[in-house]
């Protein structure tokens, strides 16, 4: 069997699930990975066969996104032209984790494709959203990158078509301590914004994970880190706490380890707000960002003793099997693993040698 496993690489998380289903992926078959955007901070350990610079989200120093720069370079011609290029229809199954230029070449040319990730989840109405109601938002999750069907990862199986997060290995296997220190992975602040309050608990210690830095070095009772999946996942295991963004992978894993955790949605982020309902529900605490009040309410929960509890429904390999039975029989629709309800300049070659163009955007 041959699979074409398209990944968004706009953040860390998607990388991180990818690399996680490989080794079964691999066990169905080749696997060709086609990897697009430009603002994952991880080292892609993927069969990457296309590539391309794609539709990146780019985020400011105090939050929010940088729409400026996510703008700056945007061609929909050339977006179109990688789309006709991309060879999904030489392929026996197509993978999609919110990859919106092969969803589009699966649209010209009329193949068959699986949704896989979180963002497939808010396909159902069951699904946690944000109380803040943003109709630009929810076209986006429904229309950026559609596929044939679809199965949602989710922190609960709010449908019938939502599995339990991919956990990594690293995370499964391991034996939770508390070393005293608090993982950070803020990527929406500056490294300036966090060294400005976090200093101020000279008691607490902080390990911050920054894109800026390259060699770990401390800075009061800050450790500054830098991105990497097995050190960020370690330090997470040994700490007393976790502060990060409204994102998936990551809340899911620090809840798995039964940590306490603190998480503060990107401003102006869809779908992280809509991440933060569905977390302030299981009891994590939310905070709409880094302000004045902040220090006030770090300090609140720096006290706080308790620790979230999060009981895995499914299991990868059950994730793999639902793949295996989208490729054993026939496709009769889209909603045809669904019970519940629907919400409706530079060139890369594969080995082969293709040639796929990509994207000029900066984002």
């Amino acid at each position: 069997m041959k699979i074409f496993y398209a990944v968004q690489a706009t953040g860390n998380g998607h990388i991180a699930r990818a690399i996680e289903l490989m080794p079964y992926l691999k066990k169905m078959g080749q696997v060709d990975v086609f990897l697009s955007g430009s603002n994952s901070h991880l080292p892609a350990a993927l069969p990457v066969v296309f590539k391309s610079k794609g539709m990146s989200l780019f985020y400011g120093n105090n939050g929010g996104l940088n729409y400026p720069k996510m703008l700056q370079s945007f061609s929909p011609f050339q977006i179109i032209r990688e789309a006709a290029a991309l060879p999904v229809e030489k392929y026996d199954l197509v993978i999609n984790d919110f990859e919106s230029i092969a969803s589009l070449a699966c649209k010209i040319k009329k193949v068959h494709s699986v949704g896989l990730g979180h963002q497939a989840s808010f396909k159902s109405r069951h699904t946690p959203r944000s109380n803040k109601k943003d109709m630009l938002g929810e076209f986006i999750l429904n229309n950026y990158a559609t596929a044939s069907e679809y199965i949602g990862l989710h922190f609960e199986n709010y449908d019938s078509f939502i599995q339990a997060p991919v956990i990594k290995e690293q995370v499964l296997k391991a034996t939770p301590l508390n070393k005293g220190h608090i993982t950070v992975y803020l990527s929406h602040y500056s490294d300036d914004v966090l060294l400005q309050y976090f200093t101020r608990f000279s008691e607490a210690s902080f390990q911050i994970f920054s894109k800026k830095i390259k060699q770990p070095f401390r800075q009061a009772n800050i450790e500054w880190m830098p991105i990497s999946n097995e050190g960020f996942t370690q330090s997470m295991i040994d700490s007393a706490g976790v502060i990060t963004g409204a994102g998936f992978e990551t809340p899911a894993e620090a809840m798995y380890l039964q940590k306490k955790l603190l998480c503060i949605p990107i401003k102006g982020q869809y779908e992280q707000l809509c991440n933060a309902a569905a977390l302030e529900k299981l009891g994590v605490t939310i905070l709409p960002a880094i302000r004045e009040d902040f220090s006030e309410k770090l300090e609140s929960w720096l006290n706080w003793e308790q620790q979230h509890s999060f009981v895995l429904q499914n299991t990868t390999a059950g994730l793999i099997e639902k793949l295996m039975d989208v490729v054993d029989r026939p496709f009769v629709g889209s909603a045809n693993l669904f019970d519940g309800d629907l919400h409706e300049d530079s060139t890369e070659l594969n080995a082969s040698g293709f040639s796929l163009p990509q994207l000029s955007l900066k984002y």
